[in-house]
């Protein structure tokens, strides 16, 4: 099975969507409200503000939100527990592959 495309960018756009760039060219905006319908590690993303504090880990898998609200942009994640949640590199993919061509 192939591996998931190293993500490049992640920009927070209006609402809960967010604007994702792969390395393969994928590139779409992808609503993710739906996470917000989640509880457990998923229930602080409720709040956009907090929601727009997502990051990309450094090696590009995927991207996280930060344990702490308020995080310094550009924090990377040291280790899982400075994570509040972040979501499966494959299912990101699949989300922006989906909506890349829809829209084609």
């Amino acid at each position: 099975m192939p591996s998931t495309p190293r993500l490049l960018e992640a920009i927070p756009k209006r609402d809960y969507t967010v604007h994702l760039r792969f390395e393969d060219g994928t590139e779409a905006d992808v609503d993710l409200g739906y996470l917000t319908y989640l509880g457990g590690v998923f229930e602080p993303l409720r709040d956009a503000e907090y929601f727009r504090q997502l990051r990309i880990y450094s090696e590009g898998q995927t991207i996280f939100w930060p344990r702490h609200p308020g995080a310094p942009e550009g924090e990377q994640a040291e280790d899982v527990s400075s994570v509040q949640a972040d979501i499966a590199p494959e299912t990101l993919y699949a989300h922006a592959r989906r909506r890349a061509d829809a829209v084609a």
